[in-house]
């Protein structure tokens, strides 16, 4: 599976994955544009044109004649808006490529944006905002990210708001889509088994008018390391979920693969130390998860997991995490851990990339974010290389109080719960 590269005369870069497996595959259009590159007053802009780029087109200019197009086709499709990029795509069998490429590149350059279409979606994003206020498990990243980052746009969350979101015009789409939505700033990979010579005439014709142009950049985040910083967010559920963070390291990091591995051990799998400590030995939670979010400039090491809403159940949970995490940052650390965390790792990256849509992903998101194209193989070479020491040196820098923040949403009020009680 070897990737090749090739650019457009408007500056797109598009990746061939040939993956030699079934003939299907999958055609990823990743833009750098996301709710980090929006204000107070544009915040939810880059998930609202998500869902409008499926309402309509020049060539397909209704939802329902792209939906039942692309239905025909046996295909999959859909979309998302991160932080940092928007990501468009179609899954379907191979020899429906030039029907999947002449639709993605219509709905995504050639939009239309009807008003009537725009009022209508935006009480479906509304529902939307209603729905991910109805899941905490949900709703406590945004909390924690707005501890995270209160002054930056990387706080705001990805939907906006329903005021803000009810204040869009068409107006609002197009500024937003001049500022950022040129081939300089994306990517497309098509990843799959079967893949043609044709196919790059086809993508370009297609792709090709699309015109280059500058485009804005994002406000880089400070970090504040002056924590812990705490937040409670009072509604009435059956379970409390709470994260459990620390600042960590920005995507350029070259220990990015080290606090990889140190969330891996933590709460990585059913062997992990949390997973262990906090569910199979004493019950607390049903999910318990440790992981890495990192930025341009910035990052976290998060641990979450959904308690019961009893305060005294909130409180053990969180002493046992704390002191797992001390006893990583003390430097108790086995060998046959770290294998383990390795190869739990390198395995479920392997795994993954038997889908042509996480293939297309993983290079993908790789070519826009990193600016480099780096294979499966090199990502676990870096893993392997990794020594206790690195994850020791890395674990004390980071996991320190003035480092940790802490969100939960459950059925209680700020006086029921405190810092220090917690810490």
């Amino acid at each position: 599976m070897k990737p090749e590269i090739h650019t457009l005369e408007n500056e797109l870069p598009v990746v061939l994955v040939e993956t030699e497996a079934f003939p299907s595959l999958t055609a990823l259009l990743l833009v750098g544009a996301g709710s980090r590159y929006e204000n107070r007053h544009n915040n939810g802009i880059a998930h609202f044109f998500e869902h409008m780029a499926f309402k309509g087109s020049k060539k397909y200019p209704s939802a329902i004649q792209i939906s039942s197009l692309l239905d025909s086709l046996g295909s999959q499709h859909n979309a998302f808006t991160a932080k940092d990029h928007t990501g468009y795509w179609i899954k379907a069998p191979s020899a429906h490529f030039p029907v999947v490429i002449d639709v993605l590149s219509d709905m995504v350059l050639n939009s239309l944006l009807k008003p009537a279409e725009i009022e209508r979606e935006k009480g479906v994003i509304a529902e939307e905002i209603n729905m991910y206020e109805d899941l905490p498990q949900y709703k406590v990243w945004d909390l924690f990210e707005n501890v995270l980052y209160q002054d930056n746009p990387l706080g705001f969350t990805v939907t906006g708001t329903k005021d803000t979101v009810s204040s869009f015009s068409r107006q609002t789409f197009i500024d937003y889509m001049d500022r950022l939505y040129h081939p300089n700033n994306a990517v497309l990979v098509i990843a799959g088994g079967g893949l043609k010579k044709d196919y790059l005439d086809l993508v370009d014709s297609k792709f090709g008018s699309w015109q280059p142009a500058g485009t804005d950049a994002f406000t880089r985040a400070k970090e504040k390391a002056g924590g812990p910083n705490f937040l409670v967010h009072q509604k009435k559920s059956e379970q409390a979920h709470f994260i459990l963070g620390y600042r960590a390291l920005a995507r350029t990091d070259k220990r990015r693969y080290v606090l990889t591995l140190l969330a891996a051990i933590l709460g990585g799998g059913m062997s992990s130390r949390l997973f262990f400590e906090v569910r199979e030995r004493r019950g607390l939670c049903y999910y318990i998860q440790s992981g890495v979010e990192a930025m341009a400039e910035t990052g976290y090491l998060f641990n979450r997991a959904g308690v019961s809403p009893k305060v005294e159940k909130v409180k053990e949970a969180v002493t046992v995490i704390l002191e797992e995490i001390a006893k990583v940052a003390a430097g108790y650390l086995r060998d046959d851990e770290i294998k383990r965390a390795k190869e739990m790792i390198k395995g479920r990256l392997i795994l993954s990339l038997e889908d042509s849509y996480n293939t297309a992903s993983f290079y993908g998101k790789r070519l826009l974010l990193d600016k480099e194209l780096k294979a499966p193989q090199a990502i676990i070479k870096e893993i392997d290389r990794v020594e206790k020491e690195e994850l020791e040196a890395l674990a004390k820098e980071i996991f320190t109080t003035r480092k940790l923040n802490f969100a939960i949403v459950g059925p209680f009020d700020k006086s029921s719960l405190s810092l220090e009680e917690l810490i």
